[in-house]
């Protein structure tokens, strides 16, 4: 059957697509946040925006979104993939090492902020249980805006994203407790959210043992069959099954979606994962983007701006407060926890949600929850706007810190140290030692103020911001040494500088020799591994101790060095050498 334009779907599905394929370019060209400019679209195509008009002309109709409620679905799926590539570029390792971040910081920002949001609107008139859902609900943030303005490597994304976890887990039972407050609830209310609890543990353990069996299998049948489309299939369908795993047992989607990234990043297929299903994620994204700028009305807001404007700056500034004091005693330096405060200032797409249940249970007035949804849409609308003020105010409170003040090199040409800890500073002091220039990096603004004082040029700046890299001109530099206790950041700054500079020598840190290997497969021309030099010099040690002659003991320490570098270098180049196949499998195709 022919689909014609008349369709509503069709129709909407090319303002969608035709909105993306102008955001996207028109908006990185400015350098502007493309999250700006869908929500913009979804202002404009609206109901509430050129939707208005179509009875009087009817060609609009094409040109606008009839439909909120059916693109929906695509915007749930789009934050689904979001969590789903941030499981990617994390670990459980790394998860582990965030849980007093995560179950800490994170439990308390969100009832903190729930808590005193909740006092506030109890004393403007408000009963307590409606108080109390309209307070939680307020507190959350928002995971689909906050972390692709910030990602999650840097000092303002680990501590932004560890909160935001801590949310996405508590978002069912804050539903469940909603329910059970309800004037007509009863004792199953509690006994409810206790079982989802116990189903939720079982499953998520389930997942775990099951992807750790299953996913390697999987995805090395998927590999081996050469084909994209099929590689892809798979990469969806356990993005998929993961999230109704975690539905059926009463968790959010975006729970299973978040665990099925960290199981896939446990293998050596992530990357091919994380290449694969970009696009789709982008896209979901953006419908996401486009439906919250549609339900921002802009007659209403000019109709209640003064309520509205209290009721935003009153969130905004409670939330941003809380989180500020409470990374503060966590020891974050004052322009990450400012940053950080301002960007989880705005309400959540799972706000919506939470006004809905409070609505649903009877604790808060259908007319009280349309308001606080205009809140909530406004809130969307201007987080990108409170990012660029967070980044603002972050270098007002480090005033001591000048990024330009290290002594310029001009026409020399200099090292690059990314990393200025315990190793960086011991590199730093060889290169200084040996008379070779260079210039260190450190997103530690503590570090830096260390380092400067003591007269090392270091200068203050966060490597998982792409701009940085560009300014520090790397393809000209004599050697790039990545020093980053983090292996995740390490490996992906590693093969962005490879393409960028392919015959930079670039020397890095590994933890282990698996992570050494997975950096020569990034390009790096030396990995040194942790354990292999601790092994080696306490192998050292215990030589010369025995009597054995200083000469034969170091001849003998390079040797081995030597041998067990060849063997990383192999094992990388193995492991690498069936995706170079493919790679070059799909350009013959694409040739032909």
């Amino acid at each position: 059957m022919a689909i014609g334009l008349d369709n509503k779907g069709f129709s909407d599905a090319l303002v969608i697509l035709g909105a993306a394929g102008l955001v996207i370019p028109a908006f990185a060209r400015f350098k502007i946040s493309p999250v700006i400019g869908f929500i913009l679209v979804g202002m404009l195509v609206g109901p509430a925006g050129l939707g208005r008009l179509v009875d009087d002309a009817p060609w609009l109709y094409y040109f606008t979104i009839t439909d909120p409620h059916a693109i929906e679905p695509f915007a749930e799926f789009g934050i689904v993939l979001l969590l789903f590539s941030i499981g990617l570029e994390l670990s459980f390792r790394r998860l582990w090492s965030m849980r007093r971040l995560v179950f800490g910081t994170g439990a308390a920002e969100l009832l903190g902020s729930g808590l005193l949001i909740g006092a506030g609107l109890h004393l403007l008139g408000q009963n307590w249980a409606g108080a109390i859902g309209l307070g939680l609900a307020l507190a959350l943030s928002s995971t689909a805006l906050v972390l692709p303005l910030v990602g999650t490597t840097g000092a303002v994304g680990r501590g932004a994203f560890a909160m935001l976890l801590f949310e996405d887990l508590a978002l069912v039972p804050i539903i469940f407790a909603l329910g059970a407050m309800a004037p007509t609830a009863s004792d199953t209310g509690w006994q409810g959210l206790a079982g989802v609890a116990l189903r939720g543990g079982l499953t998520v353990v389930a997942m775990y043992i099951g992807g750790r069996l299953v996913l390697p299998r999987l995805f090395a049948q998927a590999a081996r069959t050469k084909s994209p489309e099929l590689f892809l299939a798979a990469s969806l369908l356990v993005v998929i099954v993961a999230s109704v795993a975690t539905t059926a047992a009463g968790l959010s989607p975006i729970v299973g979606a978040l665990l099925a990234g960290l199981l896939i990043a446990e293998t050596e297929y992530h990357t091919e994962v994380e290449v694969i299903t970009a696009p789709f994620k982008g896209l979901a994204l953006g419908v996401f983007l486009i439906t919250v700028g549609m339900s921002v009305d802009l007659s209403s807001i000019i109709d209640n701006w003064s309520e509205l404007l209290l009721a935003v700056i009153g969130v905004v500034a409670i939330k941003t407060i809380v989180t500020y004091l409470l990374l503060r005693v966590a020891n974050a330096r004052r322009g990450v926890a400012a940053e950080t405060g301002l960007l989880m200032g705005s309400p959540s797409e799972t706000t919506l949600i939470v006004l809905a249940a409070a609505a649903q249970a009877q604790l808060i007035q259908a007319s009280t929850a349309a308001f606080w949804q205009t809140v909530t849409a406004i809130g969307l609308t201007i987080t990108p706007l409170l990012a660029r003020a967070g980044t603002a105010v972050a270098r007002r409170l480090d005033t001591t810190l000048d990024p330009h003040a290290v002594p310029e090199t001009a026409g020399v040409q200099r090292s690059v140290v990314i990393g200025f800890g315990r190793v960086g500073r011991l590199v730093a002091d060889m290169l200084t030692a040996h008379d070779q220039p260079y210039i260190a990096v450190e997103a530690d603004i503590d570090a830096v103020k260390a380092g400067q004082l003591s007269g090392y040029p270091v200068m203050f700046g966060d490597v998982a911001r792409g701009g940085l890299v560009d300014r520090l001109d790397l393809p000209a530099a004599r050697a790039l040494i990545l020093t980053m206790d983090d292996p995740v950041l390490t490996v992906r700054l590693a093969r962005r500088i490879r393409a960028l500079a392919p015959d930079l020598p670039i020397i890095a840190r590994a933890r282990d020799t698996r992570h050494a290997a997975e950096l020569y497969r990034a390009g790096v021309t030396d990995a040194v591994p942790e354990t292999l030099e601790s092994s080696l010099q306490l192998s050292e040690a215990v030589l010369v101790d025995l009597g054995v002659a200083m000469g034969p003991v170091i001849a003998s320490i390079h040797e081995k060095r030597d041998e067990m570098r060849e063997t990383i270098r192999r094992e990388a180049a193995l492991t690498r050498e069936p995706r170079i196949r493919r790679i070059k499998r799909k350009s013959e195709i694409a040739t032909e």
